[in-house]
Parts: structure tokens; C-alpha cells; sequence
């Protein structure tokens, strides 16, 4: 079983218990994350697809890291001229470790 989901975006294929590199979250270590913006979901020979997005299907998360990328150094120059400029940029990112694919349980409003 696998799903595809929109995040930051990028689009990501995952399975459970998969180990991916997200754009930064707000959320603490440990938290569990909902991404509900799911484009596909397969289960066996089954292929579920969404137009855009499938409803009442989630991918349920939890934040393991933190942390910044390595350093991208951008260096510009132009000869003869005597022009050069180094700048560093570090990305921030989550790591999340897939705990659920599925659908989500529709909260009733009591009524």
C-alpha cells in the first residue's frame, strides 16, 4: 500500500513506516502531523485517484527530526572584472516517519 501527497509544494510517494525529507513543519518532536491534500492512494491491484485531491483520505505522520540541510554554496562571478560574491544558504526541513494511510473518520456535529 502506497499514497502520494502534496506538501510544501513537492509531491511525495510513501509507504508506511517510509522516512521522508518535508519542507519545514511547525510542529515539536514527537508530534503527529495530518497531511489531507492525498492525490492518490494504492492498495494491492487498486489505484485510487483524486481530482485534485482525494476526500476523506489522510496520511498521518510523526515528527522524528528537525534540521537544516547541508550548506549550498552560491558563488558569482564575472571575469575580468574583479567581481565575485560568496553566499552559503542552509534549507530547513522535518523528517517524518509514516504511521497511517487512509481515510478519516468524519466528525458528526451532534446533530
Amino acid at each position: 500500500m502506497y499514497a502520494v501527497f502534496a506538501s510544501g509544494g513537492k509531491q511525495h510517494r510513501v509507504e508506511l513506516g517510509s522516512l521522508i525529507d518535508v519542507e519545514k513543519l511547525d510542529a515539536e518532536v514527537g508530534d503527529s502531523v495530518t497531511f489531507s491534500s492525498v492525490l492518490a492512494v494504492a492498495d494491492g491491484d487498486g489505484l485510487q485517484t483524486g481530482s485534485p485531491y482525494l476526500d476523506n483520505t489522510s496520511v498521518t505522520a510523526e515528527v522524528i527530526q528537525q534540521a537544516r540541510a547541508k550548506k549550498m554554496v552560491v558563488f558569482k562571478s564575472k571575469r575580468r572584472k574583479g567581481y565575485k560574491r560568496k553566499l552559503g544558504h542552509r534549507q530547513s526541513f522535518t523528517r517524518v516517519k509514516i504511521t497511517a494511510i487512509g481515510a478519516v473518520e468524519e466528525q458528526s456535529d451532534g446533530s
